[in-house]
């Protein structure tokens, strides 16, 4: 496949460097100093995009494919205010579209489990749940894409629970906790050198039960929206990694 790199930072690089171990071809590398090379024309020397830039940049990018009429892979998160619009869009289109806020294999299976342990817990309203996420000091948005969609996989399945609600905190000095019974409480830690640490905690007064991924470096996700990029060419319409992953 002939693959364009919409934000070629870090995670950028890490895909580019297993889409060539896959035997893909990158045809395109944009990120901020080069902007003016994302034409219409270059897109169309591509099969796919592959996004992963910034909040600020990611909806200019999604326009660009869509005129284009190239497949894209979308990464960034912090844009989700856009979705209901750019799913309607795509709906509407022959183009093709899927986003996640992680394209992670073991996240995906992890997604799953949170949602089968919610379903459960929902028999035993004793017990008060939250979410904790640990990522790197350079992660732009808080929460995490991830720890949401933890958080609304709690509140389709827990019948108490009814919103989330986030804070900014220091691992040595913790917040004050002010969230009601109805809320998902999400505690969001930033920690040099750290891919990202989610943990869905269960707590009673007799014990605690809790559910962990670890990310030990970006290569899962990175490999995860290669895989994204080798399943979409050839659909139409607005998908997201639940489409791709069977977790029935």
């Amino acid at each position: 496949m002939k693959i364009a790199l919409l934000g070629y930072g870090k995670m950028g690089k890490i895909i580019e460097k297993i889409a060539l171990d896959r035997k893909h071809e990158i045809v395109l590398k944009i990120d901020y100093d080069n902007q003016h090379e994302l034409t219409t024309e270059n897109l169309q020397k591509a099969d796919v995009a592959i996004e992963f830039s910034t909040p600020a940049t990611v909806l200019s990018n999604i326009d660009h494919c869509f005129k284009a009429g190239v497949p894209i892979i979308v990464g960034t998160t912090g844009w989700y205010e856009q979705l209901t619009e750019i799913k309607q869009r795509y709906e509407a289109s022959d183009n093709a579209f899927i986003y996640a806020t992680n394209f992670s294999v073991g996240v995906n299976i992890f997604f799953h489990l949170n949602k089968v342990l919610a379903k459960l817990m929902n028999k035993h309203p004793y017990y008060e749940v939250q979410v904790e996420e640990i990522h790197h000091t350079q992660k732009l948005d808080s929460p995490s894409g991830t720890a949401i969609t933890i958080a609304e996989g709690i509140i389709e399945n827990l019948d108490a629970k009814r919103q989330w609600v986030n804070i900014l905190t220091d691992i040595n000095n913790p917040a004050d906790d002010n969230a009601k019974v109805e809320d998902v409480l999400i505690e969001s830690y930033r920690i040099d050198s750290v891919p990202g640490t989610h943990t869905v905690i269960y707590d009673s007064e007799v014990d605690t039960i809790e559910i962990k991924h670890t990310a030990h470096n970006r290569n899962g996700f990175a490999l995860g929206a290669v895989l994204a990029a080798e399943w979409l060419p050839g659909k139409k319409g607005f998908f997201s990694v639940a489409d791709m992953f069977d977790l029935s």
